[in-house]
């Protein structure tokens, strides 16, 4: 119990971690939006929130979850979170920055921060619910099916 309790805390650290990197990604391209093309505050944030978006599933499927889960169906329960996600942070955020004046960098850190802690639960308990620290074990089972059939062309060969 205490092991499991360690892991979910390095992963929650692991995946701050990582969060910040693609909120450094997010706001930096909002920002170059923002301040260098005439694009009104939802294009920009919509645009910075996917390429985030995009980066932070690939590292933290990979470093944070161990997961082998199948990458697709994975890449599409993300999908579902941000069909949802996305929609209602645009416009709430548009609603905020364009008819309540509220400083577009505002809307986007409390729009970072609502996404940070909704995605990190979705992700763990929905997208790789029992298919967490799973890569290794996967990479050893996939390693000895080569193996085998490796062995069974060869023993073909012989005959």
């Amino acid at each position: 119990m205490k092991e499991n309790r360690k892991k979910e805390l390095i992963r929650s650290v692991k995946f701050t971690l990582f969060s910040i990197s693609a909120g450094v990604i997010q706001i930096g391209s909002f920002t170059l939006l923002e301040e260098f093309t005439p694009l009104s505050y939802w294009p920009c944030y919509l645009i910075s929130l996917v390429l985030s978006v995009v980066y932070n599933f690939t590292v933290n499927r990979k470093f944070t979850f161990h997961s082998a889960a199948n990458v697709p169906a994975a890449m599409f329960k993300v999908f579902l979170y941000y069909l949802v996600f996305t929609p209602l942070s645009t416009i709430g955020g548009n609603y905020l920055a364009e008819t309540l004046h509220w400083n577009h960098y505002v809307v986007e850190i409390l729009s970072m921060v609502l996404n940070f802690v909704t995605e990190f639960l979705f992700t763990r308990f929905v997208v790789y619910k029992n298919q967490v620290d799973n890569a290794d074990s996967y990479l050893e089972k996939e390693a000895k099916k080569a193996e085998q059939a490796s062995v069974k062309a060869s023993e073909g060969d012989q005959y």
